[in-house]
């Protein structure tokens, strides 16, 4: 497909090659078979900014052996409010450690040659991407967790809370809309940008500068590009923004100086990444995809995520590590063989799937077979009743319950409650057994009233396709490490709850990880 595009731009009276980016936010998320890593909550967990490098540069060798040389990510939103739909595309609470992990990059786009000045653009080698930081700048501060609503702060709060790669030089779209909403700053008036990198617009971005998309489009294509927009996402109308930006230059309203800037930056870009020489894909690349090295890196990441919440109601007598011999264990809950759940949003399609033919990859439950001693009798049931829990002399159960995917505003939720079945199959399992509770979400949830009744509590956020990694800590081949990015709050009267506040109240606080052996609390940014 992107080779075929490809020699369609290549077609044209220049002969200039395209650009074809893709969202690989969590791996090359879009193909099947690809290596599915945690979202970035969970690497967020991890503390672990060299793993997180590693993990850029598998997923660009993947990116790249299907033929697409740019990756719409990482995302750098600092997210302050898990009500939020993206939450989980945040790294943390904490822009520190968003910071970071923004190691990401030169994972993407290979390491900068030494002595190279600072702001050029740079793409290290053919099994690398060209990387795009989003979402500029305070998505993640939205008013009540809305997706792509206001972010309403003052000056001193955006660059304290919401600098995920720790430079504001010229904020772009700097508009007046305070004191005079309709007139943007010239282009001539906005600072010199230091980096000859583009910039793009998010899908329909600039649509959304108006209080509705068709209020005035002609204005909206004036104040983005006159604001420093380079490269502009349109995935229908693109026949009326080139109309509406031809009158705008004929009329001088967007100088000619700003398209021929915009389209040195662009060009620019594609002569550093190579793309006049190597247009095509690189087909001895392909074995790339799901390759074994890959999907070891990411069961690593599954394992570093996971964070310990509880382990025993007796803190004498721990839960964890779990025995592998014991005679008959239970597996329940809709998460524990299901690839989608367990993946997440921005799996294969937008708004993510449910069950197992839509990728390749191993389900928490096979990673509990492969665990377990030979002689363990593993038994799966979904959602069991009381009855059965009780009758069946099972050492203890490993409940895996969670949300379901999903992506953006569908993500949007304001009571943040376990989604059923979940609660049902904690009660029934629970309190009949003894129980690990294993939590598949993109955030925290709603878990103060389940707390008594269960012996365990892991966070095992959005793993990805390799689900071993979960039973590789639950029975003690390695150990627990992960911290909480973000505070875990007891109800969501209390929201927005981040570290600092002081209404600080949490369930669990920001930082903490029971380890197997003891506890930590200190966090990355202390």
């Amino acid at each position: 497909m992107v080779n075929n595009l490809q020699k369609g731009s290549l077609s044209n009276r220049l002969g200039i090659p395209m650009i074809y980016g893709i969202d690989a936010v969590h791996g090359h998320n879009n193909v099947y078979g690809a290596t599915l890593f945690p979202h970035n909550v969970g690497r967020g967990a991890t503390r672990d900014p060299a793993l997180v490098k590693r993990i850029g540069a598998a997923t660009a060798a993947e990116v790249r052996a299907t033929g697409i040389p740019y990756a719409f990510a990482p995302c750098i939103a600092v997210c302050r409010d898990p009500r939020w739909g993206r939450c989980y595309e945040s790294y943390s609470e904490d822009h520190k450690i968003v910071q970071e992990m923004t190691e990401i990059i030169p994972g993407l786009q290979g390491d900068l040659p030494p002595n190279s000045k600072t702001g050029i653009p740079y793409l290290n080698g053919k099994d690398k991407v060209l990387t795009c930081a989003k979402h500029f700048v305070g998505d993640g501060g939205t008013v009540r967790g809305i997706d792509e609503n206001n972010t309403v702060i003052d000056w001193h709060g955006l660059l304290s809370y919401h600098q995920g790669c720790g430079d504001h030089h010229g904020l772009l779209l700097e508009l007046e809309w305070g004191q005079d909403a309709c007139q943007p700053k010239s282009y001539h008036q906005l600072p010199q940008r230091q980096s000859k990198g583009f910039v793009i617009s998010d899908w329909q971005g600039i649509d959304r500068i108006t209080p509705t998309p068709d209020l005035n489009y002609t204005y909206s294509v004036q104040a983005s590009v006159n604001a420093g927009i380079d490269m502009v996402m349109i995935p229908d109308n693109y026949t009326d923004f080139l109309n509406a930006m031809l009158l705008l230059v004929k009329s001088n309203s967007i100088p000619i100086n700003r398209i021929d800037d915009a389209v040195n930056r662009i060009l620019r870009v594609k002569f550093i990444m190579g793309l006049f020489e190597n247009p095509l894909a690189d087909n001895s690349q392909a074995s790339q995809l799901g390759s074994q090295a890959n999907r070891a890196v990411a069961r690593e990441a599954v394992r570093k995520s996971l964070v310990l919440l509880k382990n025993g109601k007796n803190p004498s007598e721990p839960l964890l590590p779990l025995p592998k011999n014991a005679p008959k264990i239970l597996v329940t809950g809709i998460h524990a063989d299901n690839l989608g759940l367990q993946c997440g949003g921005w799996t294969i399609t937008w708004q993510g799937v449910t069950g197992n033919n839509y990728t390749l990859g191993t389900t928490i439950l096979t990673g509990v077979k492969g665990a377990v001693d030979p002689s363990t009798k593993v038994i799966y049931n979904e959602n069991p009743d009381a009855n059965f829990v009780k009758s069946n002399g099972f050492s203890y159960a490993i409940v895996v319950v969670g949300e379901k995917p999903y992506t953006e505003y569908y993500g949007d939720n304001l009571n943040l409650t376990l989604p059923a079945p979940g609660p049902d199959t904690i009660a029934q399992v629970c309190g009949s057994v003894k129980c690990v509770v294993v939590l598949i979400s993109g955030r925290p949830l709603v878990m103060q009233p389940y707390i008594p009744s269960i012996d365990a509590l892991v966070a095992a956020w959005l793993p990805g396709t390799e689900g071993q990694g979960v039973a590789d800590v639950l029975f003690g081949d390695y150990g627990f490490t992960g911290m909480l990015p973000r505070t875990w709050f007891k109800t969501v009267d209390q929201l927005p709850m981040n570290i600092g506040d002081a209404h600080y109240d949490p369930l669990f606080p920001f930082g903490f990880g029971l380890t197997t052996n003891g506890l930590t609390t200190k966090s990355a940014s202390e």
